[in-house]
């Protein structure tokens, strides 16, 4: 369990009740993140308690630090559309604003 401040809030992975984690793809050699294109950066999406979405940034890379952003809504729909994941209720009216 992880927490972050963020924007003068904390948020706790643990207490999230909705988190999605990325997408992957195979490249031949190593699964790389569809959300950050790397195989060494992650994000995962998680929901708030209160409803607020945000981003848990991890990396692999020695020496660097986790840290979480808090993401609007319309940028949450599009995360969870580009990582194969279907949308949550609240989030539905934004589906046609991301995609085409």
């Amino acid at each position: 369990m992880a927490r972050y401040e963020i924007d003068g809030a904390i948020f706790t992975t643990g207490n999230a009740p909705a988190s999605w984690p990325e997408a992957t793809r195979w490249n031949g050699n190593n699964r790389i993140s569809i959300a950050t294109g790397s195989q060494w950066e992650h994000e995962t999406l998680y929901r708030s308690a209160k409803g607020r979405y945000w981003i848990e940034h991890t990396s692999q890379w020695q020496g660097s630090t986790d840290y979480a952003t808090l993401c609007p809504d319309r940028e949450a729909a599009l995360w969870l559309l580009a990582n194969d994941h279907p949308l949550p209720a609240d989030l539905a009216e934004h589906e046609a604003e991301v995609t085409e």
